[in-house]
């Protein structure tokens, strides 16, 4: 069976920039980098930017076509935001992915309002998780109120006026009681998160069920080997040891007094019990629902691009 996707590597993607102008300085870039995560200009210039172009000439074409309509209707509204869903695992980067892409997106004068949410808002409460059962499965699809999550994109979607997300806190480890993130009507929402491309079986004899992807335009999944997120993850967990976890007010406080050895045991046991369990069974399968596939090396750069062409 013939493959939906074209296949590229950096040199062919590269090209693909044609004339798109670098907006991002190594200033901004420094601001926008996750923990233990560097990615290098010549990255934006060589992965980043040809997605920027493609992103600007989908968000024009939909922008036509909702003139278009207008036109035919009579009427004048403003056309929808364009979403933009970003998957992957946890570790794998997708959150400076989608930081660095919605600077980038931003920069383009037909869109320049653009919003990143990110689905941990979604997520139940700790003691609403903890009466289910579920704390230990935070990040599982079932440990979010997908109700509130998908009500959210729908809102968003209907462009009548301002919507708000939850907030939640890594410090924390828990959602922000009364704090919202405001989305009022931008040209571009980014949705980024573990399992933003996650459906669900039918049931026959009820009505077809809505997904968060469902309100996506465009989707995005990041992937790697699961060998190198493991590594990532345990890199990540050092460094927050070595920074957020001395706070005494992260839930995570307990770990910043733990021996070199004893934290990349404790890494090594959530990636094994939690985090590559969730990949394995949730996350990834969803992978090849995505328009576009990045794959990284272990170096954190990305080396293969697979582009849906049906």
């Amino acid at each position: 069976m013939a493959s939906p996707y074209l296949d590229f590597d950096r040199g062919s993607w590269a090209a693909l920039r044609v004339s798109t102008p670098l907006t991002l300085s190594e200033a901004d870039l420094a601001e926008l980098q996750g923990l233990n995560e560097r990615i290098s200009l010549d990255e934006v210039e060589t992965i980043y930017l040809p997605l920027s172009r493609l992103l600007n000439l989908h968000v024009s074409a939909t922008q036509m076509l909702h003139t278009a309509t207008d036109t035919f209707l009579g009427t004048d509204h403003a056309p929808p935001p364009y979403v933009i869903g970003v998957a992957g695992s946890v570790a794998v980067g997708k959150s400076t992915f989608a930081r660095i892409l919605r600077a980038l997106l931003a920069r383009w004068t037909n869109h320049p309002r653009v919003d990143l949410v990110t689905t941990d808002g979604f997520l139940r409460s700790n003691r609403d998780l903890e009466a289910r059962g579920l704390l230990h499965r935070k990040g599982f699809p079932d440990s979010y109120d997908v109700r509130k999550l998908v009500q959210f994109m729908a809102d968003v979607k209907a462009a009548a006026g301002a919507v708000h997300a939850p907030v939640y806190s890594h410090q924390a480890y828990d959602i922000v009681p009364g704090e919202f993130q405001v989305v009022d009507r931008p040209d571009i929402v980014i949705v980024e998160g573990l399992n933003v491309l996650q459906t669900g079986d039918g049931q026959p004899g009820k009505p077809a069920r809505v997904f968060v992807s469902d309100f996506f335009d465009f989707s995005i999944y990041i992937d790697a080997a699961e060998a190198d997120i493991e590594a990532w993850y345990v890199a990540r967990f050092q460094a927050l040891r070595e920074t957020v976890f001395r706070d005494p007010r992260s839930y995570f406080h307990r770990y910043a007094s733990l021996t070199d050895a004893q934290a990349i045991d404790t890494a090594q046991d959530i990636w094994r019990t939690i985090n590559g369990v969730n990949l394995r069974e949730n996350i990834r399968p969803t992978r090849d629902r995505a328009r576009l596939v990045f794959e990284k090396g272990p170096a954190h750069a990305v080396t293969r691009i697979r582009l849906r062409n049906v």
